[in-house]
């Protein structure tokens, strides 16, 4: 068994797809199954159900791909040591970040940290919140950038944004009068909510369910703008952090404070006891000095 071998088999994993994973790899299919097929002789288990579409993981290939993240990440850690201890000029960043937070805040800093660290490569990969938190702990990224709350016995947090999240209404809803409406007084409104994917979703939910009652969900989105021009067709309700409130130019949307105050709090986090490489190190200081997300609220 080589590492090489764990490293396709991941792929095929994330892909569900061999077709999928050797275009990802720009190898061969068939030099993929067999590599696939050697590992299985290895480890004498069938690891992957091949059908004409998908190829599923057995119970043992959900422990295996469980392993091979582990010493994936275990070989890039090591690299990025040896890197840094030659003291190389170039340096390379994989972050995870929520496609909700990207928009927002990152085209501004990623230009200025380019242009202050020419030489550092960074890699984005956009999930939702809760996918992002998973891929620190196993390893596939080295910094996250997430909705709190986190488990800090688990992770570094570094906290980068906090602001209030408001309530979007049409202007002809009865609330858009006020200024302020309390969050008991949305048990029969019909709510434009997060899907299940993004840390909002539960957050929210808890401060609902904490009000008395389940939310009424009209529509799930990941997308701001769908969500507040569904409002300003007036669909429904929702509720948006102050930042991207800051965008809507929509006169037809009314934006209100919500009672009580419920907070959107982002940060950086990374792995505890995992080593951190330099260029990962001069990211997090230079956005937590740089002050650049409070330019944007």
């Amino acid at each position: 068994m080589e590492l090489r071998q764990l490293q396709t088999f991941l792929e095929v994993a994330k892909h569900k797809s061999i077709t999928k994973a050797a275009e990802a790899l720009h190898i061969s299919q068939p030099a993929l199954s067999k590599s696939i097929k050697a590992l299985e002789e290895d480890l004498g288990m069938t690891l992957i159900v091949r059908t004409n579409k998908t190829s599923d993981l057995t119970d043992a290939g959900m422990v295996v791909v469980e392993y091979a993240q582990r010493m994936t990440a275990l070989m890039d850690e090591m690299t990025t040591t040896l890197n840094d201890m030659t003291n190389l000029a170039r340096g390379q960043i994989n972050i995870g970040l929520p496609p909700f937070i990207g928009s927002l805040f990152f085209p501004k800093v990623m230009a200025e940290f380019h242009k202050t660290f020419p030489n550092i490569e960074i890699n984005i990969t956009e999930y939702g919140g809760a996918r992002v938190v998973k891929s620190v702990e196993d390893g596939e990224f080295e910094l996250g950038v997430v909705v709190l709350p986190v488990n800090e016995e688990d992770f570094n947090v570094f906290p980068i944004v906090e602001e209030e999240m408001k309530l979007l209404v049409h202007q002809d809803h009865e609330f858009a009068s006020r200024e302020q409406v309390d969050i008991k007084d949305l048990t029969e409104e019909e709510i434009i909510f997060y899907n299940e994917e993004f840390a909002l979703h539960q957050i929210l939910r808890t401060h609902f369910i904490t009000a008395g009652f389940e939310p009424k969900i009209l529509f799930k989105s990941s997308q701001w703008d769908f969500m507040s021009e569904m409002v300003a067709a007036n669909l429904g309700i929702t509720i948006l952090p102050q930042s991207i409130c800051n965008r809507i130019v929509n006169e037809e949307v009314k934006i209100l404070g919500l009672k009580p105050n419920i907070l959107w709090r982002l940060a950086v986090i990374t792995k505890r006891g995992r080593y951190i490489s330099y260029a990962g190190r001069t990211f997090i200081d230079f956005i937590l000095k740089a002050k650049l997300f409070s330019q944007t609220t």
